[in-house]
């Protein structure tokens, strides 16, 4: 599973002027042909993204320059970009493009996660941010951002980015979706996060901010000291793009704009809550986005491009946690397992998990779709109606029983038996 998936370069400045355009509905698509991310190799015939980028590189807005709230966190030497080369492999395939998560369902967990007082030691999680809503809530002293895409990772740099340029919740978001911030941003601190959401839809999007936030984001992103060429740097382009153009209805698989049947928009997302009715998001609480930030300042949230299902990536991040005298505290899945088993490489990946370090109270953070379509399954007993997925928590020392005994042999088996409760 090495193939990437290809870009087509396209020139920053016409790039950015697309990533405007798509508001008033333009397409990304229709300037960079079909499925502009599909990565079989680089498929332009132009100048790169990265060799037409403009020389300037700061940031401004009408009110501010939120650039000036920390300085390039890691030069090119950093342990960083050497920790990411040396935990990850060649990216492989994934069919969607996973924007924005798709799991309505995915704080669900939270009240059980409280009872059993899940916190600290090493988190391993799949996916774009709603790992950090996990992380926020189980405070861990180092996090892994795990996936076959490299996509994924280079998603997680942008992150890493905006987090570095911005100061907190209402300059991300401004900065993230190229809004202008507001004058008086420390007045936000207390603000819930549908009182964010309504300044930003009510905030024009700006072509100026999307040029110029994005140099920076090239700058700082460059500066991690992962090795890059102008395909990731394209890629970088692409995933900003889609949040430009959406905004906050940014949604799962729509880098390409194509339009997502029955998938959540972002900003149902940012409001979910757990079982108890708390809004437990990364963006629900000044708190919790001040802990991400200073996670990714501390260079703490690793991402890193792998088979979970290989020989070498999840096997090299169990080392790094051993290394560092840690043991894993959440392992979360999505529904990967899913797909292990189609593929028949779920047995290497429950060998992998052997190598985990762990104790008693590591678990897994699995999500369920499919109780329609073409991999139908039975409705889970913590199913919960109006969510198109449902949410399980597992010991990880349960699962790795039930493996050695033989009794996981399909995905019912492994999503049926051994959950705990809410």
């Amino acid at each position: 599973m090495s193939d990437r998936r290809s870009v087509h370069s396209l020139s920053f400045l016409s790039a950015a002027a697309l990533l405007f355009a798509g508001c008033h509905g333009s397409t990304l698509a229709t300037a960079a042909g079909p499925n502009p991310s599909a990565r079989a190799g680089i498929a332009g015939s132009g100048d790169s993204a990265a060799s037409k980028l403009p020389d300037v590189a700061t940031v401004t807005t009408a009110s501010h320059t939120p650039t000036a709230a920390s300085p390039s966190p890691v030069s090119p030497e950093s342990t960083f970009g050497h920790l990411v080369a040396k935990l990850s492999e060649p990216g492989g395939f994934f069919q969607s493009e996973n924007v924005v998560s798709n799991e309505t369902s995915y704080l669900l967990v939270m009240d059980a996660m409280r009872r059993l007082d899940i916190h600290g030691g090493a988190y391993i999680g799949v996916g774009p941010d709603q790992n950090f809503s996990y992380i926020a809530a189980v405070k861990p002293e180092i996090a892994f951002m795990f996936d076959i895409r490299r996509d994924n990772l280079l998603e997680h740099l942008m992150f890493k980015a905006i987090f570095a340029m911005t100061r907190d919740r209402v300059e991300y978001l401004s900065t993230l979706l190229a809004k202008p911030a507001p004058s008086n941003p420390d007045s936000w601190r207390d603000s819930s996060v549908s009182a964010l959401m309504t300044y930003i839809d009510r905030t024009p999007t700006s072509t100026d901010i999307a040029v110029k936030t994005q140099q920076e984001i090239d700058r700082r992103v460059a500066a991690f000291g992962v090795p890059l060429d102008d395909q990731d740097i394209g890629v970088v382009h692409q995933y900003r793009a889609a949040f430009v153009r959406d905004g906050l209805d940014v949604q799962y698989s729509s880098i390409d704009n194509s339009p997502a049947r029955g998938m959540p928009g972002w900003r149902d997302l940012l409001v979910e809550t757990d079982r108890s009715g708390h809004q437990l998001n990364y963006f629900a609480s000044e708190d919790a986005f001040q802990y991400i930030k200073s996670m990714e300042a501390r260079n703490l949230i690793v991402p890193v491009t792998g088979n979970v299902a290989g020989p070498i990536a999840l096997p090299a991040v169990a080392r790094e946690i051993a290394g560092r005298g840690l043991k894993v505290s959440v392992f979360y899945m999505s529904n990967v397992e899913q797909y292990l088993m189609q593929n028949a490489t779920f047995p290497v990946f429950a060998e992998n998990v052997k190598k985990l370090p762990r104790d008693s109270k590591s678990v897994f953070i699995r999500s369920i779709f499919g109780t329609s379509g073409a991999y139908r399954y039975s409705p889970h007993p913590l199913s919960v109606a109006g969510y198109n997925s449902t949410q399980i928590l597992q010991y990880i020392d349960t699962f790795v029983t039930e493996w050695d005994a033989g009794q996981i042999v399909t995905y019912q088996d492994l999503t049926s038996m051994g959950w705990i409760g809410p």
